[in-house]
């Protein structure tokens, strides 16, 4: 156990304290952000926020520029997604979970296009495309911001896009030195995969309340 211990923090000799204090605090705001999502809560989005403002300055000292633009998006969407979650339809019920329709499939997928060409015009006019990792980001940064955008008008398949992406990133992160973070997003995988069954279980049901 110690050679693994002994492993893991030898990842960070070089990686100066305040950021990785900052990351471990930044792991469990995101744990707690994905976790209240999962249990349809409100607080989804204040922790959210605070998760991301951490890791867009993270992320832009490792470089990772389309991770650090997608907290970004992250932020923005959480307001956006504050907004959403808090509407009501009558005036005990707030809005339910749904199923995309057809049309936000399509602008899903444009979404998902889009996204590969600005963060991949990105890397090249910074250019850092200089290792496998850049164009691994590149993908993953689409879906996460699908499924951000999914998660915020509070659409099931949301849980899907964060389950392929938080796969991929468990060893993209591992392979940068960033522990704390590749163990968020294999933490990630297992609640997205309870998340997509509770939301299931309460598809088209309007609740009363956000705060349980």
């Amino acid at each position: 156990m110690s050679h693994i211990f002994d492993w893991i923090f030898a990842q960070y000799q070089e990686t100066p304290t305040h950021l990785v204090i900052l990351e471990m605090i930044g792991v469990v705001f995101g744990f707690l952000s994905v976790w209240y999502s999962k249990r349809e809560n409100i607080l989804v989005f204040p922790t959210g926020i605070i998760n991301t403002a951490i890791f867009v300055y993270i992320l832009l000292v490792f470089g990772l520029l389309g991770d650090m633009l997608i907290n970004a998006y992250y932020f923005v969407m959480s307001v956006f997604g504050w907004y959403v979650w808090t509407r009501k339809v009558d005036d005990t019920h707030f809005i339910p979970i749904t199923t995309t329709t057809s049309k936000e499939k399509n602008g899903s997928a444009i979404l998902f296009v889009c996204t590969v060409v600005f963060v991949w015009g990105v890397y090249l006019v910074f250019d850092k495309f200089d290792s496998w990792t850049a164009y691994v980001d590149t993908f993953t940064t689409a879906i996460f911001f699908v499924g951000m955008w999914l998660m915020a008008k509070k659409k099931l398949e949301n849980w899907i896009y964060w389950i392929i992406g938080d796969v991929i990133s468990v060893p993209l992160y591992l392979y940068k030195g960033l522990i704390f973070t590749s163990l968020q997003f294999f933490l990630f995988t297992i609640i997205a995969i309870y998340g997509y069954k509770a939301w299931k279980k309460s598809l088209n049901k309007s609740p009363q309340t956000l705060l349980r």
